[in-house]
């Protein structure tokens, strides 16, 4: 009976030490066959740097082990032969006493052509979603052991519930709409004590939050979305990470996270990259100073986390077989480490597409950073797109403004897009009315149907790739306030026992129904109008409340009309000689109504007319 104790006991003890020793091996699994054979990986444990590695696994060799000022982290070097086979490498960790660690790295074969995977491009509609408030497929993961922030949809900054399986639910509805693309906000761990629902403090950047699902969960989903013709997109944040996250007690080195993990605050002075009067304080507290306290700064000049970050990219790529990222607070990272993190992810995947964040209003400022631009600095991104705030802001005031008032209204857009020359690529730009950092677009605009109606015509036949917030299709607004909890409210017929259901159909008022039924019917119009999305863009400068633009190729024409005016108006056609030959016929594609010779434009309306020559 002492024997079988005393060997349970070193059984027991020996797990426990393993444990101790081995707490966090990333990344835990990769590719054969990516066209960088480099792997670094990080490992985490109890005086870890005692302990020499070695492995046998053919085809796998450790080049280099790397120690830090931390004895509990070792960064391995490995290189991963394109003949090395499918399967789990083992590790050995041995140390000077004769003691052995073992650590499995599950090596996989990457699925076929994976490296020329096709991005979303401008045939997409994206369709962003916030994932806690839009349906909630699993209650049973709402509230989780060893979590603190519980569920509560009363709190309006508290966790509602939705999931990975409420998206994967409705997935048909997504894909009936029209959309094509799908945008769920970050969903990786975020075991933060308060406010953990937006997903961007993460605390484990290869686990998915269980409150949200599973990695296989999310797996799941991209293959169902997959299946159905749909892409996923997934939101990076490379700047920064969750105050809770695992290695913040227990830092590699002091310069792991910027300001030696003090709290120091940002400048929010994004336009120092492109300042030529820059000074270095400021250019410096801009990268290096931290979003809030919650939010430590990740500092990308440290090799090894520069590693790390890019790989992670990676590996959720080949894990999900993605379609494309965006890229959270792109100009508050280090613009060198931007550049090396861009070039490694299109080098890996030429035709990914990955869209960043650079919430200025000046096209100068958010041109810099797209792929193709030469810019005076010598600086070189191969981030191919950029979200389109300054459209946006356009399209807003254009909504709201007075036109009869001169550079105004209307105006907000010709001259917006008058800087395209600014962009390398203008076409690949993502356009948006809203998203989840601001107020919803019906609330924007007073909630006035028809201005509505007007914009997402707008949005969906102009240049670029859309991109509509969840709720839009039925004028979601946030009266009350412009907070985030509000602007980010839960889906109606997300959860059992709504009585108002956007997927049912049911206890809509008619206002809902009646968008919800137009936004259908545009979608899918869009996506069966190639000319649409990859034609050519013309347009006339704003005259009288009226601005009109056409797309077009060897094929078709079509001539979008918005006119602001509280009266219809009448077009004579002569203006537009050179794009409506004479005696054309005027299709308009939602009505179905045919004009020739002029065209009636409603008040406060639009038209959407395919120019089909006289016979």
């Amino acid at each position: 009976m002492k024997k079988i104790f005393l060997f349970l006991s070193l059984v027991l003890f020996s797990t426990l030490s393993q444990a101790q020793q081995v707490e966090h091996f990333e990344p835990s699994s990769w590719w054969i066959g990516m066209k960088n054979p480099k792997l670094q990986v990080l490992v985490h444990g109890v005086n870890i740097s005692d302990f020499k590695p070695s492995t046998s696994y053919t085809g796998v060799k450790i080049t280099k082990v790397n120690k830090v000022e931390n004895p509990n982290y070792l960064f391995l070097d490995l290189e991963i032969s394109s003949t090395a086979k499918p399967g789990d490498v083992t590790f050995i960790f041995s140390d000077s006493k004769g003691k052995k660690i073992t650590q499995n790295l599950s090596l996989n074969a990457r699925q076929q052509n994976s490296a020329n995977r096709q991005g979303y491009n401008a045939s997409d509609v994206i369709y962003l979603i916030t994932p806690d408030r839009f349906a909630n497929g699993d209650p049973t993961n709402d509230g989780i052991k060893n979590y603190e922030d519980l569920p509560n949809r009363n709190e309006e900054y508290g966790r509602h519930g939705g999931d990975i399986k409420g998206i994967s639910k409705h997935l048909d509805y997504i894909k009936d709409m029209g959309f094509t693309t799908i945008w769920p906000m970050p969903l990786e761990e975020n075991n933060m004590p308060k406010q953990s629902y937006h997903g961007y403090a993460i605390t484990d950047f290869y686990k998915i939050d269980p409150r949200f699902g599973t990695n296989q969960e999310y797996l799941e989903l991209a293959q169902k979305a997959n299946n159905l013709n749909l892409k996923l997109i997934r939101d990076v944040v490379l700047n920064h990470c969750g105050s809770e996250h695992w290695w913040m007690h227990d830092l590699p080195s002091k310069d792991w996270i910027n300001n030696e993990g003090k709290f120091t605050s940002t400048n929010h002075a994004r336009e120092t990259h492109q300042d030529i009067h820059a000074s270095s304080f400021d250019k410096e507290k801009q990268v290096r100073g931290w979003f809030v306290p919650s939010m430590p700064d990740l500092n990308q000049r440290n090799p090894f986390m520069a590693n790390y970050i890019i790989q992670n990219t990676i590996w959720w790529i080949e894990y999900a077989n993605l379609s494309g990222l965006r890229i959270d607070t792109y100009p508050y990272s280090e613009k060198d480490f931007l550049a090396r993190w861009s070039k490694a992810l299109i080098d890996e995947y030429p035709n990914l597409n990955m869209v960043g964040e650079e919430w200025s209003m000046k096209p100068s400022v958010v041109s810099y950073w797209q792929k193709g631009k030469v810019n005076t600095d010598g600086y070189v991104s191969n981030l191919p797109s950029l979200m389109d705030f300054p459209h946006q802001k356009a399209i807003s005031d254009a909504m709201n403004e007075d036109d009869a008032q001169w550079g105004m209204g209307l105006t907000k857009i010709y001259q917006t897009l008058t800087d395209d020359f600014l962009y390398a690529h203008p076409y690949n730009l993502v356009v948006f009315l809203d998203n989840h950092d601001m107020s919803r677009f019906f609330t924007q605009i007073k909630e006035d149907p028809k201005l509505m109606k007007m914009a997402l015509a707008y949005l969906l036949t102009t240049r670029g790739i859309p991109q509509i917030y969840y709720g839009t299709e039925i004028g979601m607004t946030n009266p009350k306030s412009d907070s985030h909890g509000e602007i980010r409210g839960d889906f109606p017929g997300g959860w059992a026992g709504d009585s108002v259901s956007v997927f049912e159909n049911k206890n809509l008022n008619d206002s809902q129904k009646d968008l919800l039924a137009f936004t259908k019917k545009l979608l899918n119009w869009r996506k069966n109008t190639p000319t649409i999305y990859n034609g050519k863009m013309v347009h006339f400068a704003p005259e009288g409340g009226i601005y009109s633009f056409f797309r077009f190729d060897k094929n078709d024409k079509y001539w979008i009309v918005l006119n602001k005016n509280s009266k219809e108006v009448t077009l004579n056609l002569d203006k537009y000689k050179e794009l409506v030959p004479q005696n054309a016929e005027l299709f308009e594609v939602l009505e179905n109504e045919t004009f020739k010779n002029s065209v009636v434009v409603p008040a406060k309306g639009f038209r959407i007319l395919k120019v089909k020559p006289s016979k």
